[in-house]
């Protein structure tokens, strides 16, 4: 969070509570996520809310541009609010969970064709639904400290916000080892996956700002010199690119983790142990998922994962693996599956019927 703020007024959208809030800042409309003790998570207040204040800055020409970022230390945001959703899906109110992701994805398209710039600054954790108001944005600035990841697979869900978009366009099967552990990166690795735009110092937001409200359509290269270079590592992901596409080549999630766990690289190992823990339906689908998205459009992926969040909303992993990682928090999901090769071919294709 920027400290030069304490001059501005922010208030929450018209007829909204605080779980947002905005301030006009110069030409900048500035957007905060604002719910710090649950890393600002994505209730449907949040998302109602961002859709009804971003639509009305994109009318608004005293907004020449939109800035994106979360309160608290810890994070942008965690992603969506999926204990609410498991409630209602344990309620037998699944309907309510899709009706969620389609004001979500709603969102998540406007952000994405968003007719002025739109920076999102992505400091801290980034996970999930704080991807998808982020990462389809027109400028993305991570940090040294940024922790990205699409964990679905872990609450047997699947990468969504159209995340598989970009995950499906990145280099060699670098976005199929991020869809399929789950596992988080840093801010280098998130530019590697076309997550993110240029890396920069998290002490840097105020003179980006700075930068912004002077330049509204500054590009990454201009923002990286205003903001100087953070002590940032190169990306992880690259450094291991050999067995990473040789391992997670083709359609075949089981003779995917065949390859990992025979690797004779240990990081493949790691890997391997690290997706047979996952839920073996979600990464089943995700694996499909992500095949398909690759001839897609970002608008046709997030109509397949409307389709794919209308299965999970009623399948049994979906409620036991947010029990097991967020509510009882033992870690220990019991599937459906016992392992990806008991997955039938047949199930995975039913699921994009939703």
């Amino acid at each position: 969070m920027s400290h030069g703020d304490d001059d501005l007024s922010w208030e929450p959208a018209p007829g909204h509570g605080p779980e947002v809030l905005y301030a006009v800042d110069g030409p900048l409309g500035r957007v905060r996520l604002n719910r710090p003790r649950a890393i600002n998570a994505l209730d449907r207040p949040s998302i109602d809310s961002l859709h009804q204040q971003l639509a009305a800055w994109a009318a608004d020409d005293r907004v020449a541009a939109v800035v994106l970022d979360g309160a608290g230390e810890r994070g942008l945001c965690a992603g969506g609010d999926v204990r609410a959703l498991r409630e209602s899906v344990l309620g037998g109110r699944p309907e309510e969970a899709v009706d969620y992701w389609r004001a979500e994805y709603a969102v998540n398209a406007l952000v994405a064709s968003y007719p002025k710039p739109y920076v999102a600054w992505m400091d801290g954790i980034v996970m999930g639904g704080g991807v998808g108001v982020s990462a389809h944005g027109s400028l993305r600035l991570v940090t040294e400290r940024t922790r990205l990841a699409m964990p679905e697979v872990i609450i047997g869900f699947f990468p969504d916000v159209g995340g598989l978009h970009p995950l499906a366009q990145a280099p060699g099967e670098t976005g199929t080892h991020v869809a399929l552990t789950g596992e988080p990166v840093g801010g280098a690795d998130a530019v590697l996956l076309g997550l993110a735009d240029v890396v920069v110092p998290a002490d840097a937001q105020d003179r980006v700002l700075e930068l912004l409200r002077d330049r509204p359509d500054a590009g990454a290269a201009e923002v990286a010199e205003a903001a100087g270079r953070p002590g940032d590592g190169p990306p992880w992901l690259a450094a291991h690119r050999s067995w990473i596409d040789r391992c997670y080549a083709g359609d075949d999630a089981a003779v995917i983790l065949q390859r990992l766990s025979e690797d004779p690289d240990p990081a493949a190992q790691e890997a391997g142990r690290t997706v047979a823990t996952r839920s073996p339906f979600s990464v089943a689908v995700t694996l499909e998922a992500l095949r398909r998205a690759a001839t897609m459009t970002l608008e046709e992926v997030l109509a397949q994962d409307l389709r794919l969040g209308a299965t999970f909303a009623t399948h049994p992993d979906f409620a036991e693996g947010v029990r097991a990682q967020l509510v009882d928090k033992d870690r220990t999901p019991r599937w459906t599956h016992g392992s990806v090769a008991d997955v039938p071919r047949q199930e995975v294709l039913a699921a994009f019927d939703g």
